[in-house]
């Protein structure tokens, strides 16, 4: 069983106190009208007052010694560890609950009237024993029953807190590897340009640059904006055009009501990516690609599609790490609330579609 002693104690429990009380009380308005009717049946009439005033002082003994035994038990919860040394602590329990009850009600039945002659103490002793000993017992019960499900309860809540911050992780570790990976790729591609054309090879290290202080400035956000993140795209883009120059075409065709809508940051990255390195990289004439972003009602669609080669050519070259991390990263991210699907298009190329909840920042537009 976990230990539960950072939970406060039964005693420190404000709102046990009035539960247990309310439950007592609601015993002895029903022991009241089974004893009335008893000693009526038995041509014992007794007055309401009298039944009211008994019934209630009984129940309400129980109060302090009901909070008493739920300590006991979390103090001493009955399970395999220790179970004989906790056995025999209620068992003691019990009795001293008894013992109390029996000196109670010798001590204030002149007062209460339980007896219409008060016996003897022992006499009082063995009701009290017969009468309360298994209560004693019943209670427990309810008070293990409690226990358990506070524990469950916080089980439950810790679980998903390691749930939450293990998904924190394996974001963080996905996003992480996007970041080497792109930077490989391009400091490759400056690497081809340093011979052949060194004004190039200099204008994409200012890009490279200015992309990469970029990044780092939002190096532990997992979602932007579009408008943040189409803004971070843009040195990628230069870098990649100063590489293709006159091969590589985008076009754009933004919902100007999506800008302020959140996306995972380097979602789009890794897509242009991939249809520009596998897409258009193989074509001796370059090509195009287009990015477009819509809202359809509660959802943003974005889409990335290129003219070059298709998805069967791509598989057999291998498409890298950028589309696994970005699929894994959905996934995620926004569980079965996602879509994410690559196909072909007519006449030759692949587009990659997302379909993401829409969920604006904070000050975005409505």
């Amino acid at each position: 069983m976990s230990d539960t002693r950072d939970e406060p104690p039964a005693l420190a429990r404000s709102w046990l106190w009035p539960v247990t009380w309310v439950w007592w009380t609601v015993d002895g308005l029903a022991t009241l009208g089974q004893y009335h009717f008893m000693q009526a049946t038995a041509g014992r009439p007794t007055a309401w007052e009298h039944a009211l005033l008994t019934s209630m002082a009984s129940a309400w003994l129980w109060v302090p010694l009901t909070l008493a035994i739920v300590w006991l038990t979390e103090r001493s919860p009955l399970g395999r560890e220790r179970l004989a040394g906790r056995l025999i602590v209620h068992v003691a329990g019990a009795l001293f609950v008894v013992s109390v009850r029996a000196g109670a009600v010798w001590l204030l039945d002149p007062w209460i009237g339980w007896y219409g002659s008060l016996p003897p103490f022992r006499v009082v002793l063995l009701q009290s024993l017969l009468n309360n000993f298994m209560l004693y017992w019943m209670i427990v019960g309810v008070a293990h029953a409690g226990l358990y499900a506070r524990r469950e309860r916080r089980r439950a809540t810790e679980a998903a807190q390691l749930s939450a911050q293990l998904a924190e992780a394996q974001l963080a570790a996905l996003k992480a590897q996007l970041h080497p990976h792109f930077l490989f790729n391009a400091l490759g591609s400056i690497s081809e340009l340093v011979h052949l054309d060194p004004d190039g090879a200099d204008r994409m290290l200012v890009k490279l640059s200015a992309l990469l202080r970029r990044a780092l400035d939002v190096a532990s956000t997992q979602e932007v904006t579009l408008a943040e993140e189409l803004s971070f795209l843009q040195p990628y883009l230069e870098i990649e055009q100063v590489r293709f120059a006159d091969r590589l075409t985008v076009r754009w065709d933004i919902d100007p009501q999506a800008r302020a809508a959140l996306v995972p940051h380097l979602a789009l990255q890794p897509l242009l990516e991939n249809a520009i390195v596998h897409g258009i990289a193989p074509r001796a004439g370059g090509g195009t690609v287009g990015v477009a972003a819509r809202v359809v009602g509660e959802r943003l669609v974005l889409a990335v599609r290129d003219d070059g080669v298709g998805s069967a050519a791509r598989v057999r070259a291998g498409v890298g790490v950028g589309l696994t991390n970005t699929r894994a990263r959905l996934e995620r991210l926004y569980g079965a609330a996602h879509r994410f699907s690559v196909g072909d298009v007519a006449g030759g190329g692949v587009e990659v579609a997302l379909e993401l909840p829409l969920r604006r920042s904070v000050g975005g537009a409505p």
